[in-house]
């Protein structure tokens, strides 16, 4: 019954502790939202759930505009190898071939 309250209290500064590391990992973004403010530990915990948030979003446009980024040189490259197969194909004159793919390629 005794190792109840002394469980309790570790438990109240392990969570303590961590509100403190929130605190001091997101210092510069708690400045800019509540500058000069005293922030209590719903504050924290709030502010750090929407600076999560904004930052998974921010992730998730980055990595979509990568994928299509990717997804138009893969076509591009794709559609280049069919330009090049259909002048191998066909007997187009060199020189217009030449400037076709060298067009293509800028």
């Amino acid at each position: 019954q005794l190792r109840k309250p002394v469980v309790e209290k570790m438990r109240r500064d392990r969570i303590n502790s961590s509100i403190e590391q929130l605190k001091l990992l997101l210092e510069k973004e708690f400045q800019r939202h509540q500058p000069n403010s005293k922030l209590e530990k719903a504050d924290i915990l709030e502010m750090t759930v929407s600076y999560l948030k904004q930052q998974s979003q921010l992730q998730m446009k980055r990595s979509f505009h990568k994928s299509s980024q990717f997804d138009f040189r893969e076509g591009y490259s794709r559609c280049l190898q069919e330009a090049f197969h259909f002048l191998s194909l066909h007997k187009v004159r060199t020189e217009t071939q030449t400037k076709l793919l060298s067009h293509f390629q800028k």
